[in-house]
């Protein structure tokens, strides 16, 4: 009986149905806001990463997809067929790296139609740098020259100015993003999706989600910008993805077809914006239709987004529109509503209670300090260009900025892509250097060339450089020089100010001189090669060059120099003659040869006392200071938790997860080696077969300088290794430390706490790390201790006293974060592949209570900005009558104030100059360089006519002028009033002085007027 129904009903249903039409149904897409409903605003996106799982090129043209099927040629092609059949479509993209490689394989015709749907506002640029980049392991300077290459794109194809911050995936979010790369260009609005797990729980319980995020304490309420955090992740709500094999039911209106469901999938959207609405304040919500590499088939998405606006918009309960960020940022702001204000950082992240993102501070530490190393010698590269004039033909620096600006990605410089991605970011930036390198070298001979003055673009000097003089291997240096044959060392220095430096150089004689820029006879030093340089050289000059050493260098060679700001000193270093003068050659000792108890080195202030009986370190003495500290350094791993237990988070290339802590004690089979001479002194430890290190103190210097040679780690046990090292002082702390933020402010933390909520301590050592790209400080109540690292590692204070770094990661296990591959770096010579071995230096330094910044700041900078050094070899002794020996591109009589570093100098292909000039202090930092500086561009630029100067902003897309008109001001809750914020005055077109407050940086374009130049 129940059959025979069945069939009844059926009967009378498909009766219905054939008795109705299908027809083509036009779609009601033109969506608008709608007072007083909540307005759910779709913003079609893909995340397209840079590099992770395959290279930034094989992701574009949809290679190696047995890896992942991801094209992004592909996207960009599916999208615009897409949005060129309905004009209210809409889409964003925000990584420049692949649109521009789209962009330069369309035609004409296409160009002039994509231009119609950027100017439209259907194709919305979002964010616009190069890519979108990491927070934690990148340099400021790094995050400016990248967004500022994606900016112009935009600029000079589209003539277009973004205006929103897009930083959805990077695991973290720093205090920098908010102001510097946030609000200093002129953005509206900042969203991303990762934050803490337990500050996210918060948040939706009190709709704080969104905030008014205000990143400086010294720019204020100036540098704020209304921040938005996703819900949850950077995808749609649960049932609403669309991609072809995607699960989620599209809308099925054809009422033709069995499986009808429009009422069903309009309350699912309805019960989805709702929920949504009651954690966000406003009647507004955003909805991120998209996630990584998705549209490749676009009109799969569009038809249904398409389907649901039509049809819950006849629906009627809420109301939904194709948008963009910029659409919702203006919706938010009209809403005139009270945001909650968010100071300092989102570090560190966590997902899970045992899942803290913290060990790609340190994941890939050769792969960070490359991208360090030649971020310097970028800026380095761009100064010389200028003062040898900008030619269209010749070496350039365009594959070195390109290389570098993907590199800043957040799978790049975080360490967090697979191995064969990080190895093509590395050839990238290498051959991106080649080219700089023959630059510089260009440079350099035509400044030093005699008759420099007239522009000769022959020049006859071949200088050489060393980039692997890290290790020892320097082919001008080693070479043995003849009776007739001297080497000539130019040394340029990048900052603004005079500096002081020993320079070290490889050399194969013991019997050598070495001249200054007058020619006279200066003192220098020779050092003997340690052991453990001597087999890094070999064996990674053969890996990384193909070719063992012809030489063997056999001592460094180490003398003093004074370097003119902006400019170069040469030296002279020749074979000295028999019965003359001649370099020191240090004495040797070792501790066995030790009789008193304590072992002082250092022969300037600076004192580091060792016991003798256990050939440790045991106190910091500074003689002028007067202070006098008990400090022990030692070594110690953690063991890499291998995701066995009843959590199965394993420690990787994303999560630092120890599962204990060993201490590496001193195996002394090497005994410690004490090396003195007149201007440094070194300790050399080995500490075990895989770890040494040299400590130098340098007569002139007020601080050690510790350089680590680590690895390969051994994991033959099965355990992966995560390598510390910790500074331990007496200091009362109180659980306090301040590090960082991205090489510029340093921010307050205290160990298992949080500003913005209770914690949870889960992970009482991995929570409490923290990324450091310039150093971290700890202080009591009558000293401050600081270190200064040379490029990005995570680090803590676990313990009053303390400081903390990891310096090298190898492990066994994948933390099941999407990289799939462990982080076990190895590197294959003749006889097999061994781990990676690195190195890398840290510095030290104790100072009375309030004293330190002015060391951290100013030697942060030598350290960010190292002298470059160029070789050539001259024939017999008249080097110095045939060339400019000593050069300073400013006025000799002038130099940059001590708080402010020249962060860009760049000519422009249309022969105006960029530049930009950052103040290096906070406010209350220092009682004498927290205060506001000038600098003078007619002494900056003494042999060139300023004809104008045009402010702008941060990326140099538009005046600042215009962009603070521009500047939404909104209203944070419960807010008290702040302290006046300083910012510099305009630029007074007749003294040309350029005013800078603490923390700012102000970008300038200047022109000149080349006729007067000329015909003066």
């Amino acid at each position: 009986m129940a059959i025979i129904a069945l069939y009844y009903y059926l009967t009378i249903y498909l009766a219905g149905i054939f008795c109705v039409e299908s027809q083509y149904i036009d779609y009601n897409t033109t969506g608008r806001i709608v007072a007083g409903k909540v307005n759910v605003h779709l913003v079609p996106h893909s995340h397209d990463d840079v590099g992770w799982l395959k290279t930034v090129d094989q992701y574009y043209f949809g290679g190696n997809n047995s890896i992942r099927g991801a094209c992004v040629q592909n996207v960009l092609d599916s999208v615009m067929s897409a949005l060129f059949e309905d004009k209210n479509r809409k889409f964003i993209y925000v990584e420049m790296a692949f649109f521009q490689r789209w962009w330069r394989q369309q035609s004409e015709a296409m160009k002039a139609k994509v231009k119609e749907l950027v100017n439209s506002g259907q194709l919305e640029f979002i964010n616009g740098g190069m890519c979108m980049h990491d927070e934690a392991t990148p340099h400021y300077i790094d995050l400016i020259d990248q967004t500022t290459l994606g900016h112009q794109f935009i600029k000079d194809e589209f003539g277009q100015l973004p205006r929103v911050g897009w930083q959805i995936d990077p695991f973290g979010h720093s205090s920098v993003q908010a102001y510097l790369l946030g609000a200093e260009l002129g953005f509206d609005s900042l969203f991303f999706a990762r934050i803490d797990y337990q500050d996210r729980a918060k948040r939706l319980k009190e709709k704080s989600l969104e905030v008014i995020w205000q990143g400086s304490k010294s720019l204020g309420s100036t540098s704020q910008i209304f921040t938005g955090i996703f819900p949850r992740h950077y995808d749609p709500p649960d049932g609403f993805t669309f991609e072809i094999n995607d699960v989620s039911p599209p809308i099925q209106d054809d009422i033709l077809l069995f499986d009808y469901n429009v009422q069903d999938r309009v309350n699912d959207f309805v019960a989805a914006a709702l929920a949504q609405a009651n954690v966000t304040r406003t009647n507004h919500v955003m909805w991120l239709m998209g996630t990584d590499f998705r549209y490749q088939y676009a009109n799969s998405w569009f038809r249904q987004m398409d389907k649901f606006i039509h049809y819950v918009n006849k629906d009627g309960r809420v109301n939904a529109l194709y948008s963009t960020p910029s659409i919702y940022t203006d919706a938010k702001y009209a809403a005139d509503e009270q945001w909650p204000l968010k100071t300092e950082d989102f570090f560190p992240y966590a997902d899970h209670p045992n899942a803290y993102w913290t060990g790609y501070f340190t994941s890939r530490p050769a792969f960070k300090g490359y991208v360090r190393m030649l971020s310097g010698y970028y800026l380095a590269a761009r100064q010389l260009e200028f003062f040898k004039g900008r030619s269209t033909a010749g070496p350039n620096t365009k594959k070195l900025a390109d290389a570098l600006a993907i590199a800043q990605h957040h799978d790049a410089v975080s360490g967090t892509e697979r191995q064969h991605v990080a190895s093509d970011y590395a050839l990238r930036l290498s051959i991106g250097y080649i080219e700089a390198e023959k630059l510089v070298a260009s440079s350099l001979a035509f400044l030093a060339e005699s008759g420099s003055s007239i522009r000769q673009e022959n020049t006859v000097t071949n200088f050489q450089q060393c980039p692997l003089l890290n290790i020892s291997y320097c082919p001008p240096s080693e070479a043995i020089l003849s009776d007739k044959k001297s080497l000539v060392v130019v040394v340029y220095n990048p900052l603004g100010w005079k500096r002081e430096e020993v320079i070290r150089i490889p050399v194969s004689s013991e019997k050598v001189v070495v001249q200054d820029s007058s020619g006279r006879e200066i003192e220098s030093q020779l050092l003997p090669i340690s052991n453990t340089t001597f087999n890094m050289r070999n064996k990674y000059v053969k890996a990384y060059l193909g070719k063992f050493p012809h030489e063997t260098p056999r001592y460094w060679l180490a003398f003093s120099a004074s370097i003119p700001p902006l400019g170069f000193s040469t030296f002279m270093v020749s074979g000295a003659r028999q019965t003359g003068p001649s370099s020191t050659i240090s004495l040797v000792h070792t501790l066995e040869e030790v009789t008193n108890k304590t072992i002082e080195v250092g022969q300037g202030s600076l004192k580091l006392l060792y016991s003798s009986d256990e050939g440790k370190l045991t106190h910091y003495v500074n003689t002028r200071s007067l202070v006098t500290t008990a400090v022990e350094q030692s070594y110690g791993y953690y063991s890499g938790n291998d995701g066995t237990d009843k959590d199965p988070q394993a420690s990787g290339a994303y999560v630092f997860r120890p599962n204990g802590t060993f201490p590496i004690k001193s195996e002394n089979q090497v005994p410690l080696t004490f090396v003195r001479g007149p201007l440094l002194d070194e300790v050399r430890q080995q500490i075990n077969p895989w770890i040494s290190q040299i400590t130098r103190i340098y007569k002139g210097k007020e601080h050690a300088e510790v350089e680590f040679t680590i690895g390969p780690i051994p994991v033959d046990d099965g355990i992966g290794k995560e390598i510390t090292t910790q500074i331990t002082t007496t200091m009362k702390t109180n659980n306090t430390f301040y590090t960082d933020s991205n090489g510029r402010d340093f921010i307050k933390r205290i160990r298992d706490f949080r500003t913005d909520w209770d914690l949870e301590v889960n992970q009482p050592v991995a929570g409490n790390y923290y990324p450091i790209n310039l150093g971290i400080y700890m202080q009591d109540n009558s000293s401050e201790l600081s270190v200064l690292v040379d490029c990005s590692v995570g680090g803590s204070s676990l313990v009053d006293g303390q400081i903390e770094l990891m310096l090298h990661r190898r492990l066994l296990h994948d933390d099941s974060r999407g990289v799939g591959e462990v982080l076990n770096e190895t590197v294959c010579f003749l006889n097999g592949c061994e781990g990676l071995t690195i190195q890398g230096k840290y510095f030290v330094r104790i100072d009375h209570l309030g004293e330190g910044a002015k060391w951290r700041r100013t030697v942060g900078q030598e350290i960010y900005s190292p002298v470059l050094l160029a070789f050539t070899e001259q024939d017999g002794s008249n080097w110095m009558n045939s060339h400019i020996s000593t050069f300073s591109g400013i006025d000799p009589s002038y130099s940059l104030p001590d708080n402010v570093a020249v962060i860009t100098l760049q000519e422009l292909e249309n022969g105006k100059v960029l530049l930009r000039l950052a103040h290096l202090y906070e406010i209350e930092e220092d009682k004498d360089y927290s205060v506001v500086a000038s600098v003078e561009l007619k002494k900056l630029f003494p042999n060139k006519k300023i004809s104008k100067v045009t402010e702008l902003s941060l990326s140099a897309n538009q005046e600042r002028a215009d962009m603070e008109k521009k500047r939404l001001v909104w209203k944070v809750a419960g807010s008290t009033e702040e302290r006046k914020v300083v910012r510099g005055g305009p630029v007074d077109p007749a003294k040309l002085a350029v005013e800078l407050a603490p923390m700012e940086i102000r970008t300038f374009l200047i022109d000149f007027n080349y006729l007067q130049m000329f015909s003066s």
